[in-house]
């Protein structure tokens, strides 16, 4: 059984924001350190930043406003310096910035069809849209598939032409869906973006010194890999994880992270994309 919400999910909007402010950052700095908490909906969205790198205010309120598609949005930002203790920690180094437990497990069948089926919607309906898909009975057995597709601003009638196989489409009728119904909050949809792999720790808002999203991705990365699942853990100012230096788990995670485009594509689908 999965869920999958698409990126213009409130949710999802929300670590878009975020994911695109840390962005900023590392356009400021090669290795800056940021956390970023967003909460939108309603007209208006509140940002708390923790960081070292210098970032303007016109950026970030270009950015809400083009993720969110609001451009009267109100926009309230708090922003402070990270704490001098946990800035100390990466004084000399990549250490981890926190401690965590941590797993990566392979992506089912199940998981990829799901997340397709989500992005062949989007690609014509680009609003909220939450997805589930249920392969097995409550005893573990296959079954015939169940898809329930809820998706803001179209016809349910056009839906079940498209989409004539699912289970249920739009179960309480035709809504509209989005930020003016409904409110985002950063990291709250780990299910969608790692599946069986969520544990503790947020994915999204974060730099890459962060083992919340270092460690996550490594430990998902070595899942498919390997095609086992990989369980991991650290300590703040651990130097060493999984037999490896930290410092190349950052590199690694760094590299997977340009490789899609940077955190906020990163936030758009997550690990399972």
């Amino acid at each position: 059984m999965f869920e999958k919400v698409n990126p213009s999910h409130p949710d999802k909007i929300a670590d878009r924001i975020a994911g695109a402010i840390v962005d900023l950052a590392y356009m400021r700095e090669t290795d800056p350190k940021i956390a970023v908490e967003v909460l939108i909906g309603h007209g208006l969205c509140y940002i708390i930043t923790e960081t070292s790198a210098k970032l303007r205010s016109e950026d970030i309120g270009d950015a809400v406003r083009r993720i969110s598609g609001d451009k009267d949005i109100r926009i309230q930002w708090v922003d402070t310096e990270q704490d001098e203790h946990l800035a100390d920690n990466q004084s000399h180094g990549f250490r981890c910035g926190d401690n965590g437990i941590f797993k990566g497990m392979p992506v089912t069948s199940e998981q990829k069809v799901l997340t397709n089926i989500a992005k062949d919607i989007y690609k014509y309906y680009p609003t909220d849209g939450k997805y589930i898909m249920d392969y097995y009975d409550k005893y573990g057995s296959p079954k015939e598939e169940r898809l329930i597709i809820c998706q803001s601003n179209v016809p349910t009638g056009q839906l079940w032409k498209e989409w004539s196989g699912a289970w249920k489409i739009n179960p309480l009728g035709e809504w509209t869906g989005g930020l003016d119904v409904d409110t985002g909050a950063t990291n709250r949809k780990l299910g969608s973006d790692m599946g069986d792999s969520v544990t503790g720790g947020g994915l999204h808002g974060k730099d890459l010194s962060k083992a919340d999203v270092s460690v996550n991705i490594y430990a998902f990365l070595k899942a498919q890999h390997t095609g086992k699942p990989v369980e991991l853990l650290c300590a703040i100012g651990d130097d060493t994880v999984d037999g490896r230096p930290y410092s190349e788990i950052v590199e690694e995670a760094r590299e997977y992270i340009n490789s899609i485009g940077g955190f906020e594509k990163f936030a758009e689908w997550g690990l399972i994309r």
